[in-house]
């Protein structure tokens, strides 16, 4: 079932055509479709009828096919079966509930991004039914069995109305058909020889992606293939102009002679890092490029401008691509020879090895490759690749969304399907510049089957898209390394991810939905709140409070220099929190948190119990949601336009001066209340070998807490359509926000006219 049918402009209905015509010739058309889907869908059920019995008795002693056979015959089909059944159980109720605003094209945008499967499926059909005629002669009663025909549906079909919503979404389905089947009407002898190995099995490409290798030191970007007999590693070469792609193989591993590095084997692995400073250089680089694009386009102005832009936008976008990953996956050759990739997460680390693991079931064979065979091999790579351009913001398309700016709210409630009792807890990741970062960690349940953490997380999200999660099993015996990756002793058991979707998550409401992960399912509830209502100052309703009232109010209610709530957090993440990896980064749980702002609102008593008793997690965000809370930033409205004035100052004398003067003309309390700050983070960032909190990371984290101006002064785009996608402008602001307190950070002293500073830091006494 191909889109193309419906955009044939032998097919386009006339320009006079009334409304109601053309209404009903669109539902003539789907319906056509769907009865030639449904016929499809009963013959694809028909073919894979016989295959679980055939696959149940493959185990026995009288099997009637092997399991190689049934996995050759069947190649695909239940994929297939799938992808037409999706199609189909979308389309019939749309049809069903037709009108002039009724839309499908995504449905058949759908569709046509999953054509790789058919390109696998094409690739095997050969063999499949060389196969099958076979095993049919050698097997009477499977030739009885294959006896039933099988034919895919077809017949014409018409087109809907160009003029339609879906028209765009048709085309890019159309796009992508035309492309396939091209494709494979091109077919040469040369790509069919390439993947077809010595035996007459067929090689098929599993998966590909871009991934960073590290070679004697250096970050090089590389294109890695996974076909079901081997892994190659490629470099993606650009003639002149940028066509005519080729690819230059590096090296390969048959899957029969891979293993994952082991402990006792690694030698301790240097991962060249580039500073925080220096990626966050690359961020405000990119956003700046991404702005000037942005005018350029509005203006209409000359090509050659555009095209530099872009061109200096690619290459800090593939700057930062290359070098922000850092997370190493080890692979190994019983050559002796071993290779090391770099990627973003542990769900991508995961992925790579669970697909290989599950193919090298299949292969037992060692092999070796001509170079004849492995040219030909890594030419084939230009047509079976599903990756194919490297992952840069600038190669998307261009109505695609930049991704959610503000707060996401997860509460993880719960999980199912574990056939034992484990000790588990989950982590939660999303992505921003291109590469994911761990957010938030559930507390560990143990020993079950049904874990219940109903543990709320709140998560910033900066131009993020994709929100993944992973399940671990807990692991107490510090003695036992996993050998794998010489990292972690924690084992994965499952991982999944769900898109973020901007119209999903636009209304105020909880959204629940579920992660299923390798037979677990994980229920989850998110809301999504953009940072045009997120990041308000609001005056709190209590005036004898803590939250939302001014500092200096505060202090002289308390007669201190810095509020208790303040002095009460950091004495107790000094005590306990000093080593917590991602202190201050890794969210805490949300009803903790509000539990001790209701205690500190309330002058309780008892909260320094509760605070001994909490995971220090979530009295690092206490801390932080007081300082967001603030009616007036700590650095003030008043002075906010100057810091970030001088920050963006090349002189280093001139902003050293302008710096130090305005930071000391804040008023008193905020100004002793930042340098106990100042204080703790530098010691928190002394132990980063073990927190991994550098002060980068924790300029980051606070920059716009202590920045951000109140509503009145934001710079928060106020057009009620746009809330959610909201990114160059605010990020460029937000890393201005990061370089203030990064400044202020770096400095080792900051001289103040007071000789008492020490003893006004530490005074309780106005």
């Amino acid at each position: 079932m191909w889109p193309c049918d419906l955009l044939n402009p032998c097919f386009l209905p006339q320009a006079e055509m009334d409304l109601e015509k053309g209404l009903e010739m669109r539902k003539w058309v789907l319906s056509g479709i769907l009865a030639s889907e449904e016929t499809y869908l009963s013959h694809l059920e028909a073919l894979l009828l016989p295959m679980k019995p055939l696959k149940a008795a493959a185990t026995t002693s009288q099997p009637v096919l092997t399991v190689p056979q049934i996995e050759t015959i069947f190649f695909k089909v239940p994929e297939l079966y799938e992808i037409h059944k999706e199609f189909y159980d979308g389309l019939l109720p749309r049809v069903q509930q037709w009108s002039h605003h009724q839309r499908v094209g995504d449905l058949f945008q759908k569709q046509a991004s999953q054509l790789g499967v058919y390109r696998a499926f094409v690739d095997n059909y050969e063999v499949a039914v060389e196969t099958a005629e076979k095993c049919c002669q050698a097997n009477a009663q499977f030739a009885e069995i294959s006896e039933v025909t099988v034919a895919g549906g077809g017949g014409a079909r018409a087109p809907l109305c160009y003029t339609h919503p879906d028209y765009p979404l048709l085309q890019d389905a159309l796009r992508i058909s035309q492309n396939f089947l091209s494709s494979i009407n091109e077919e040469t002898p040369l790509r069919r020889q390439s993947m077809t190995v010595k035996k007459g099995e067929n090689r098929q490409l599993l998966k590909d992606s871009f991934m960073v290798e590290l070679v004697e030191g250096a970050r090089k970007l590389r294109h890695v293939f996974l076909f079901t007999d081997l892994l190659l590693c490629a470099k993606l070469k650009k003639q002149i102009g940028g066509k005519n792609q080729q690819y230059d193989s590096k090296w390969y591993i048959p899957l029969s002679d891979l293993t994952f590095q082991t402990a006792e084997e690694a030698e301790p692995l240097a991962i060249p890092q580039v500073p925080d400073e220096e990626l966050e250089a690359m961020k405000i680089k990119i956003s700046q490029l991404k702005s000037e694009v942005q005018r350029e386009k509005r203006a209409n102005k000359g090509s050659k401008v555009m095209e530099r832009l872009r061109k200096k936008l690619s290459e800090q976008e593939s700057m930062l691509l290359l070098n922000s990953p850092n997370m190493a996956l080890r692979v190994h050759s019983r050559n002796g020879k071993s290779y090391v990739f770099l990627i973003s997460s542990d769900y991508e680390r995961a992925e790579w090895k669970e697909v290989i693991r599950e193919q090298q079931k299949k292969c037992f064979k060692s092999f070796s490759l001509t170079s004849m065979e492995l040219q030909m091999l890594t030419n084939s790579c230009l047509k079976l690749q599903t990756v194919h351009h490297i992952p840069l913001t600038i190669n998307k398309e261009e109505d695609e969304l930049p991704g959610l700016y503000g707060f996401l709210n997860i509460i993880v409630h719960s999980a199912s399907g574990l056939k034992q009792s484990l000790n588990l807890y989950c982590t939660l990741e999303v992505d921003s510049f291109g590469y994911f970062m761990n957010k938030a960690k559930t507390r560990v349940y143990r020993y079950t089957t049904e874990p219940k953490w109903n543990e709320e997380f709140e998560i910033e999200l900066e131009g993020s898209q994709t929100l993944r999660l992973l399940c671990y099993e807990k692991s107490y015996n510090k003695t036992k390394l996993n050998k794998e990756d010489c990292e972690s002793t924690d084992r994965i058991i499952g991982k999944g991810q769900i898109p973020l979707d901007p119209q999903t998550l636009q209304g105020k409401d909880w959204q629940r939905t579920v992660i299923p992960m390798n037979g677990i399912e994980v229920k989850l509830s998110m809301k999504f709140t953009s940072r045009e209502f997120s990041l308000k100052r609001m005056p709190s309703r209590k005036p004898m409070g803590v939250f939302g009232i001014n500092i200096s109010t505060v202090t002289k209610r308390e007669r201190s220099k810095v509020p208790y709530i303040v002095r009460q957090c950091l004495e107790e993440i000094e005590r306990r929190g000093m080593e917590e990896v991602g202190i201050y980064r890794v969210s805490g749980v949300a009803t903790d948190i509000q539990a001790l702002k209701t205690a500190f609102d309330t002058n309780n008593k008892d909260v320094s119990v509760m605070m001994s008793e909490m995971d220090v997690n979530a009295i690092a965000g206490t801390l932080k949601l007081y300082f967001r809370e603030l009616p007036e930033p700590l650095f003030t409205d008043e002075l906010y336009p100057n810091f970030t004035g001088g920050i963006a100052l090349s002189d280093s004398v001139a902003k050293e001066s302008c710096m130090l003067n305005l930071l000391l003309s804040l008023p008193e309390p905020n100004l002793v209340t930042f340098l106990f700050l100042l204080d703790h983070l530098k010691r928190i960032a002394e132990k980063e070998s073990v927190n991994k909190m550098s002060l980068h990371n924790l300029a980051t984290v606070f920059g716009p807490t202590l920045l951000r101006p109140a509503e009145k002064d934001s710079k928060i785009p106020t057009n009620p359509t746009q809330p959610i996608t909201m990114g160059d402008s605010w990020s460029l602001e937000v890393m201005s926000q990061v370089q203030v307190l990064l400044y202020f950070l770096q400095l080792e002293t900051i001289p103040t006219p007071d000789s008492k500073r020490q003893s006004i830091l530490f005074s309780t006494e106005v």
